[in-house]
């Protein structure tokens, strides 16, 4: 039996009070038809004392649960097809504005021209919004208060084989795929932002799924980057979209195969602060046994035990 995985990036967000969570507002009738009928759960996808982010809790949606916090630069650099020589090292690097947001797209690329003109040993690659890579020998050129270098860490191992297909854009989830021995697809179109190709990564898992993949991955960047620039309207806007143009469609393709379908965030990004959260998040299994939910949101899972990742069953058969 085939599965399929969605991550809705950074859809999850603390409950405050009463007012509506961007799961709760976005119109999704694709998952609340599946919520009808299948299971609901809240799990705990980062594991204690790792960071709140796509590096800690991707890798353990994928089946490896990080003992450490995860090396993004070598995520980076795998999701772009960057080499690395030997006694080479990777590193993500964020360009800031001066309140310590993320830069914009003139002052990013300022910055990346600048870096690579005082490193001439390293190379640097501009990625999407506020993002750089920086390859090259160790130690990491000084750089200016501007921009913040991530610590290294662990190196996913090859724990998957090519029976995994992971779709999405190029960044961390494709890069922690590569490293851990799937198969990945970038769609043309797929940014990993809310203006995304959700029709053309729909269509590639599809395909995935007719040449007889037994487990597809499908990630959703736009909720996570909308919440980072605290647009509540937005992340509510790509959520909506998932639902339409990727949920709906993947769906009705695993009904035809017979399949299974879980649509989880990988963790919460809270739209009024902009900051990852590492509670735990509603997940959907279908087909499940359902326990009386309407809609997959935060609130309908609330009352629900925690479960760790390593207490589901797989998502793949």
């Amino acid at each position: 039996m085939t599965a399929v995985l969605v991550i809705l990036d950074g859809a999850s967000e603390p409950l405050r009070g009463g007012a509506p969570t961007s799961l709760e507002l976005a119109a999704t009738p694709a998952l609340d038809a599946l919520a009808r009928t299948g299971a609901l759960s809240r799990v705990r996808t980062v594991a204690p004392g790792l960071p709140a982010g796509s590096e800690s809790a991707i890798p353990a949606l994928l089946g490896w649960t990080p003992p450490a916090p995860v090396d993004r630069g070598l995520l980076e650099a795998a999701a772009r097809g960057v080499s690395l020589a030997a006694g080479e090292r990777a590193w993500r690097v964020d360009v800031l504005d001066a309140a310590g947001g993320r830069a914009g797209d003139e002052a990013t690329a300022g910055a990346a021209r600048a870096l690579a003109a005082t490193a001439p040993s390293h190379r640097v690659t501009r990625l999407a919004g506020h993002r750089l890579l920086v390859t090259g020998p160790p130690p990491l050129p000084p750089l200016p208060g501007a921009l913040r270098a991530w610590p290294g860490g662990v190196a996913p191992p090859r724990v998957l084989d090519a029976d995994t297909v992971v779709v999405g854009a190029a960044g961390a989830a494709v890069g922690a795929a590569r490293l851990l021995g799937a198969t990945t697809v970038v769609p043309a179109g797929a940014t990993g932002d809310v203006d995304t190709d959700l029709g053309a990564k729909a269509r590639a898992a599809i395909e995935a799924l007719a040449r007889g993949a037994v487990r597809v991955v499908v990630h959703v960047g736009g909720p996570d980057e909308a919440a980072h620039r605290r647009d509540r309207a937005a992340k509510v806007a790509a959520i909506t979209r998932a639902d339409r143009e990727l949920v709906a469609p993947l769906a009705e393709a695993v009904r035809a195969a017979g399949g299974s379908l879980r649509v989880c965030s990988d963790h919460g990004c809270d739209p009024d602060s902009g900051l990852h959260d590492d509670a735990p998040v509603p997940c959907l299994d279908w087909p499940g046994r359902a326990n009386g939910g309407t809609r997959l949101t935060e609130r309908a899972v609330a009352e629900l035990r925690a479960v760790a990742l390593s207490e589901r069953e797989p998502v793949a058969a």
